[in-house]
């Protein structure tokens, strides 16, 4: 199912698909478990990209630049670079969530070139034109050479840029942050409606099944744990952080967006939004302020402090 606003309205009815797919998997993850264990990692369980781009008009309003990059294990992968109005505010890079591909997930964030914003999309392993298969280790290595990347694209206010990740973005965002090789780069990270623990959203899914409820702890150990955001978050510091949660999101439910903020060292900060559904807290005019000011902020701050060199 395609998203043709801006806004995206159809992210609920993806998010309960997302659901009942999910179990599904972890059926058939359970029987490759029986078959192969430890082997299987069930990493499919957070994935459902589709290959083809939609024909997104919208996005297309705004001349996307078609950006190709590989990562560390030589994997070939596809981003839209959109280079607003001079003088930008600053570059963002955004990390988009579990399904389909960037052609949907970038209507939620069109509104920042409004906002005078630099956005840096790309889709991750097997979505979208990205080569090779998703999995969790290898989306983390994607983000990472994402990240530089961006770093080398015209506009970048004083060599830094900012992260936005929404759903498992976000949780993403938050190793890549913790993990790069020079923090100094990243401006600020916001991360929208993101999960604390791999482990803890698959228990929690499997508990509102009643045929696994009974099974969900032993069934939850199936997935790794190592790339989890409350085990990292921490180290995102120094790097300004800020968390948005819907009240209400049926997806990822408020309780992880606390339990990584309260996990989180400074500096954060964290805007709760009454919006229906998951990844909808930027249909919130409040939201998409708050939003455009802490970008701009942080990135302000990094133009002031690391002033690019006048051409002579």
């Amino acid at each position: 199912m395609a998203c043709d606003t801006v806004d995206s309205s159809c992210a609920w009815y993806g998010g309960m698909a997302m659901i009942s797919r999910f179990l599904r998997r972890f059926f058939y993850c359970i029987f490759l478990a029986l078959l192969f264990l430890p082997t299987c990692g069930c990493d499919s369980l957070f994935f459902y990209p589709k290959k083809q781009l939609y024909d997104n008009v919208i996005a297309q309003s705004f001349s996307p630049k078609d950006i190709s990059f590989i990562t560390a294990d030589k994997i070939t992968l596809h981003g839209w670079w959109f280079d607003t109005q001079p003088p930008a505010r600053g570059t963002i890079l955004v990390l988009h969530g579990n399904a389909e591909n960037l052609s949907t997930h970038v209507n939620g964030v069109l509104w920042l070139i409004k906002e005078g914003f630099n956005i840096f999309i790309f889709d991750y392993r097997g979505f979208g034109r990205s080569q090779g298969s998703p999995s969790i280790a290898g989306v983390h290595r994607d983000a990472q050479a994402a990240l530089q990347t961006a770093l080398t694209l015209s506009g970048v206010a004083g060599g830094r840029v900012a992260v936005l990740g929404q759903s498992i973005g976000g949780a993403i965002a938050i190793y890549m942050v913790a993990h790069a090789p020079d923090k100094s780069r990243i401006a600020a990270v916001l991360v929208d409606s993101a999960f604390a623990s791999y482990r803890l959203i698959a228990r929690e899914k499997l508990a509102g099944f009643f045929l696994t409820w009974p099974f969900q702890y032993p069934l939850s150990y199936l997935v790794s744990d190592s790339y989890s955001p409350i085990r990292w978050i921490k180290d995102v510091s120094p790097v300004p952080l800020m968390i948005i949660h819907g009240r209400n999101d049926p997806v990822v439910p408020l309780e992880h967006g606390e339990m990584l903020y309260n996990a989180a060292l400074t500096p954060k900060e964290f805007l709760i939004t009454a919006e229906p559904g998951h990844i909808q807290s930027f249909a919130d005019t409040v939201a998409r302020n708050e939003a455009a000011r802490f970008f701009s902020d942080h990135l302000e701050l990094a133009k002031k402090a690391y002033p690019q060199p006048v051409a002579p």
